[in-house]
């Protein structure tokens, strides 16, 4: 694929829009989220623009799920050093002596997969690690700490599949609507967050499963990270 395909305004605008949901709130928007928000008459228009990216190559569409739009990793990685290239000749014009800073996107993290977790016990314990992979940064919206791999299709409306591996930044802190990695016990769960008065929410994006209810106080609990990207376990195989 083209690291730079040429885009329309508006196609640019999409891309944006899908980008900044996703680092927000670790999912991708809704064609009808778009659609409010760009003020198009329907969710159609929207699908329509959606299409043509996925034909330059730039996103991904998975069908059957409200949520299905994947940004790709290489497009993820020309957007970053576009923006750090941006950074770059903004800091220099600054100084009388031009200097280079390193690319972060052009990096590498070696990032711990984590297996079963016991109860009590921090989810980054050495014994919770089943083995590590390297991936470039660049692949991710933001700098994630570890690896889990999804178990279930509890969140595919999202495109958040069994066997998937999601890349969590470690955090203990949530607020509504965030992709979450929480633990209950020694359970470790992905769900969209939300705290009402009666205590926290973990909701499904698929309504076949029913949303988990913790009451305030429940020392069980915890938030362990933030959703921050998706790697198809497929690609390590």
């Amino acid at each position: 694929m083209d690291a730079s395909p040429k885009l329309t305004a508006r196609q640019q605008q999409i891309l944006d829009l899908v980008r900044s949901a996703i680092e927000r709130t670790g999912a991708p928007p809704t064609r009808a989220e778009i659609a409010k928000e760009l003020g198009f008459r329907s969710a159609n228009a929207a699908e329509e623009h959606l299409q043509a990216l996925a034909r330059k190559g730039v996103i991904e569409l998975v069908g059957g799920t409200s949520r299905g739009i994947r940004l790709k990793s290489d497009t993820l990685r020309a957007l970053n050093e576009a923006r750090n290239a941006n950074e770059m000749t903004q800091t220099q014009s600054s100084f009388a002596k031009p200097f280079s800073l390193p690319l972060s996107s052009l990096a590498q993290l070696t990032l711990p997969l984590i297996g079963r977790v016991a109860a009590g016990q921090p989810i980054l314990a050495q014994e919770h690690i089943e083995q590590s992979y390297t991936v470039e940064a660049g692949m991710f919206a933001r700098q994630p700490d570890f690896l889990l791999k999804v178990r279930g299709m509890s969140m595919k409306d999202i495109g958040i599949m069994d066997g998937d591996l999601l890349a969590v930044q470690k955090t203990s802190e949530a607020t509504n609507g965030q992709i979450v990695v929480a633990r209950i016990g020694d359970e470790v769960t992905v769900k969209r967050f939300k705290r009402s008065r009666g205590g926290i929410e973990l909701l499904p994006e698929n309504p076949e499963f029913e949303p988990i209810l913790v009451r305030a106080g429940d020392e069980s609990f915890a938030v362990e990270g933030l959703a921050v990207g998706l790697i198809r376990n497929q690609m390590f195989l």
